[in-house]
């Protein structure tokens, strides 16, 4: 499994809305809905900000990993998004959130899921990705990105 194989083009958001945790994940939901990924966006956002109740999904300043399970997936699925603006979301250190790795995964599959957040969390600890990713704004470039940089963080 690797993070460039699990993002698609189209789950790639450069600019998500802010300013708060609910406007990013409704806009997270929306966008997979848009993209054919769920036909409800509004159980999705439900779903996400539910496990994020639970606990914030910040990992490292800046950078936050919101999650949940959803029955029907075909397989686990990764959105990068960016808020240029930063949201205010639940961090501990109260600072604001400009990256998000959305993951989804089946429900069936829960091993599949701690993989991907566990392969996400050691992607954005390394070399500098976070800053890089960035400093990009088209998906293609991000997804390019996301390619050149598999095994760096192995």
């Amino acid at each position: 499994m690797d993070l460039a194989s699990l993002v698609r083009p189209a789950l790639i958001f450069p600019e998500l809305p802010g300013p708060d945790r609910e406007s990013v994940l409704h806009g997270i939901a929306e966008r997979f809905a848009k993209a054919g990924f769920t036909d409800d966006g509004d159980r999705l956002y439900a779903k996400l900000l539910e496990r994020e109740e639970l606990g914030s999904t910040c990992v490292v300043p800046g950078v936050a990993i919101p999650h949940c399970k959803l029955d029907g997936l075909p397989g686990v699925l990764v959105s990068i998004g960016i808020c240029s603006n930063g949201a205010a979301f639940g961090a501990p250190e109260e600072d604001p959130v400009t990256l998000f790795f959305t993951v989804i995964s089946p429900s069936k599959d829960p091993a599949a899921h701690l993989q991907s957040l566990a392969l996400i969390s050691r992607w954005i600890k390394t070399n500098s990705h976070v800053e890089k990713l960035l400093e990009l704004s088209d998906p293609e470039e991000i997804l390019d990105f996301l390619h050149k940089s598999e095994g760096d963080a192995e």
